[in-house]
């Protein structure tokens, strides 16, 4: 079980490429899926820094993943588009 948990950082390292490279798109809807790639990546180094013990790690993500939920409300086709903030 540790080998397969120690692999997570390599789908974890991926999936936050894929989706820094769609949160920088022009399109909102792509934005959004990259601020849902970036949900799954924060999960996903969570378990793995619990496991390795990375304390300040998974506070890094526990932040990131806020932030990234306020990236998808702000994305959201629905909500109003602001100027700033």
């Amino acid at each position: 079980m540790g080998d397969l948990i120690d692999a997570l950082q390599w789908p974890a390292m991926a999936i936050t490429l894929v989706a820094a490279w769609l949160v920088g798109s022009l399109s909102r809807r792509k934005r959004t899926w990259g601020f849902w790639c970036f949900v799954l990546s924060n999960v996903l180094w969570v378990a793995w820094g619990w496991h390795d013990r990375a304390w300040a790690l998974i506070g890094l993500q526990v932040g990131l993943f806020l932030f990234n939920l306020r990236g998808v409300s702000k994305n959201d086709d629905d909500a109003p588009a602001a100027d700033s903030g």
